[in-house]
């Protein structure tokens, strides 16, 4: 899946239009743009401020922190500590602990800023809606002439953006093209150790408003330089041809339950157990015959639809606030709020007759025969929802559908 042409957040990040982004760049090669040549820096997501309030003031857990030294993960109670009465709980950041750590040379990350950081979280879902694949971000806080991780590789693909210092990167070409998630790099540490005694592919500065592209598998390192480094990571999740195999499968493996000869035991077989000869051969070219008709008879639509759930799974819907949503659905002038339909929902109709079920990313919701035509409306863009009848418009509300137009992010 490529990105989409006139796409906003990623027009942040990449100095070229997004088709050639898709067509010459994604998941092919590294791509280093400068500052200069995109829209604006990446101050208003993250800064130094936004790390000190993160730290001192959200009490955040692990693991939505760690810190490494010299390519090592230090122990979680090296950075943590309780956070009191009321509030005892051990795996807390400590601003006291994080100050000694990071004085003495170790990098602090600041994991999953997609869920705790307000304007990193908007612009994580609108890249990720622009991509069609989820997209989790992290921070990196590195102390000057300090280096938080050796080469390595990740098994997703990652905007760099940087945010404040400089930091000098290393970038070297995969040990293992396009890495699944079940292929880290640890698997190959010889193989990246030995990589990494070669000439970088790309050996350059990123500077602030500096955005740096990687596919999965390339291998990289980087240090900083003068001044305390931050970058935000944003990790692509992507999907790739082995989720539509393994969703395939899952498809195969149900329709054979149903299937009494890919049910039944195989052959008494004396001395199976103490033999080389498992003896399986006719009973597999069965098994070879059956799965082929499977295969033969699953529909493309099948195999999308098996892989549905993950899909929705893997990103949450547009945030707003609960108590601001029930007021204004069930106050007396509800007719005069503007409603839109909240962002990032994957819905989806199923079933038919009398009822349907829209199935979303906030759950499920029956809806009748006669409402399906207009509630698909609206979630298309096509209908005003002012144009539906309040009490529906006021159900779709309460179901997290539907957000006034004011919330952030409109």
């Amino acid at each position: 899946m490529l990105p989409a042409a006139g796409s906003r957040a990623l027009a942040r990040l990449v100095g070229m239009p997004s088709a050639d982004f898709a067509s010459d760049v994604w998941s092919r090669a590294p791509l280093l743009t400068r500052g200069a040549d995109l829209p604006r820096d990446f101050s208003d997501l993250f800064g130094a401020d936004a790390v000190d309030e993160l730290v001192a003031r959200r009490a955040l857990r692990t693991p939505f922190a760690r810190m490494a030294k010299e390519g090592s993960t230090l122990p979680e109670r090296q950075f943590t500590l309780g956070g009191g009465v009321g509030a005892g709980i051990g795996d807390q950041l400590s601003e006291d602990r994080v100050l000694r750590e990071f004085a003495s040379g170790a990098t602090l990350v600041l994991q999953a800023l997609h869920r705790s950081w307000a304007p990193v979280q908007d612009f994580a879902a609108d890249l990720a809606d622009e991509l069609g694949h989820p997209v989790q971000v992290n921070a990196y806080v590195t102390p000057p002439q300090n280096q938080g991780f050796a080469d390595h590789y990740d098994v997703h693909d990652v905007f760099v953006l940087q945010v404040a210092g400089e930091k000098r990167w290393r970038i070297r070409p995969p040990v293992l093209e396009a890495p699944l998630r079940d292929q880290p790099w640890e698997q190959h540490r010889a193989a990246v150790e030995q990589a990494a005694t070669a000439e970088p592919l790309i050996e350059e500065t990123l500077r602030p408003g500096d955005c740096l592209y990687l596919p999965r598998g390339y291998l990289h390192s980087a240090t900083a330089l003068g001044g305390t480094s931050i970058h935000l990571t944003m990790g692509v999740h992507t999907w790739t041809r082995r989720h539509l195999v393994d969703a395939l499968v899952g498809r195969v493996t149900a329709r054979l339950a149903d299937d009494v000869e890919a049910r039944r035991s195989l052959p008494i077989a004396p001395g199976r157990s103490g033999s080389s000869e498992l003896g399986f051969d006719d009973d597999a070219e069965v098994v070879r015959t059956l799965v082929a008709k499977a295969l033969h008879d699953i529909t493309v639509d099948e195999v999308v639809d098996a892989l549905r759930p993950t899909v929705r799974a893997a990103q949450r819907a547009e945030p707003f606030g609960v108590l601001d949503q029930v007021e204004r659905a069930q106050g007396p002038d509800d007719a005069a709020v503007a409603w839109r339909v909240r962002r990032h929902l994957a819905a989806h109709w199923e079933g038919d007759g009398d009822s349907v079920t829209l199935v979303s990313r906030v759950g499920r919701l029956v809806v009748g025969a006669d409402d399906r035509d207009a509630v698909a409306e609206v979630l298309d863009g096509i209908r005003d929802p002012a144009e539906l009848d309040p009490e529906l418009r006021r159900r779709l509300a309460l179901a997290g559908l539907l957000v006034p137009v004011d919330v952030r992010g409109a």
